[in-house]
């Protein structure tokens, strides 16, 4: 009888030591991520040899093949990918635990990763930062910049926790707060026109220089006066706002600038005319995170430091 319960107690060991892990999961998306197998085992933090050995044992445990490898190339079968995509599911569900048992205790404490658009960022953030850490002294925030695509695929993904990002765009399956509207003013070279507003109807028919397509700014400017005539001057596009400030100083044509670019001195004092533009259809600045976020208080008091920030910006009228 003793002998029997050994041996089911071994049995019951295998099976255990069988079962898939969140730990081979990650490395399957982590490979789903890179197809590299060298680059993968570089973002799990493991070496190449163990990440190869976790992917066959998966492999084993599912009875399936998950990934073709070749000498040159590395690519997921198609029961790989769908795999790799329940997954990164999985695994964002497992972060959420952790989030949701680490807010219980502490929710202003310990890593932030917030993302942001390149034309709010920088110049929204860098002021909040100051009472941030005053209000939330062991909270670190880590920064990431990129297009507003990348950012909701990141918070849906759960490498982000949070975005700030302009509206109008498709934000499902999250939430979101409306920060403040952002308008815009017309900057052209010096001297071209006085201080005094420019309405719609004055730039019918106008070119504007604008960003690179993939900036929400570049749809959102086109957007501004949706019952005129404005297109783009597809003679050039700007990767920044800086670079196509100079190239307006330079006499090289017109483009739309946002308010809150300007309030943080985006300028930089190089030789622009800018007018105001009354008629113009703000964007929306939000804030968003998962529903299923555990943090979500937190973000919400995140949410009004900003509007604070760009309230000393430039107060409302």
């Amino acid at each position: 009888m003793l002998k029997l319960i050994v041996q089911l107690s071994v049995i019951d060991l295998v099976n255990m030591n069988s079962n898939i892990t969140l730990r081979q999961l990650g490395f399957l998306v982590a490979l789903a991520d890179t197809l590299n197998f060298s680059r993968a085992a570089d973002a799990c933090f493991v070496t190449q040899p163990t990440l190869s050995a976790g992917l066959k044992e998966l492999e084993d445990r599912l009875g399936v093949v998950l990934a073709e490898r070749t000498k040159r190339s590395v690519l997921l079968t198609p029961t790989g990918a769908v795999i790799a995509e329940r997954a990164r599911a999985l695994l964002l569900g497992a972060r959420e635990i952790e989030a949701l048992a680490a807010a219980a205790g502490a929710p202003d404490a310990g890593d932030l990763r917030l993302g942001a658009i390149p034309t709010i960022g920088p110049y929204l953030i860098p002021r909040a930062l100051p009472e941030i850490r005053r209000v939330f002294p062991r909270l670190r925030l880590l920064l990431r910049e990129e297009m507003t695509e990348p950012l909701l695929a990141g918070l849906h993904q759960g490498r982000l926790d949070l975005i700030l990002f302009a509206l109008p765009f498709e934000a499902d399956g999250l939430e979101t707060i409306e920060l403040f509207e952002d308008g815009y003013h017309l900057a052209a070279p010096p001297g071209s026109f006085g201080p005094e507003p420019v309405r719609g109807a004055q730039l019918e028919g106008a070119r504007l220089m604008l960003l690179e397509r993939g900036h929400c700014l570049q749809r959102h400017a086109l957007s501004a006066f949706p019952d005129r005539d404005i297109e783009q001057d597809e003679s050039f596009s700007a990767t920044s706002l800086p670079t196509l400030i100079s190239m307006v100083s330079e006499g090289l044509g017109i483009t739309l600038l946002p308010d809150l670019a300007l309030d943080a001195g985006v300028l930089g004092g190089q030789e622009v005319a800018i007018a105001p533009l009354p008629d113009a259809c703000p964007r929306k600045v939000v804030l968003a995170w998962r529903s299923t976020s555990a943090r979500a208080d937190l973000f919400r008091q995140l949410g009004r430091i900003f509007q604070r920030t760009r309230d000393l910006l430039h107060p409302p009228h």
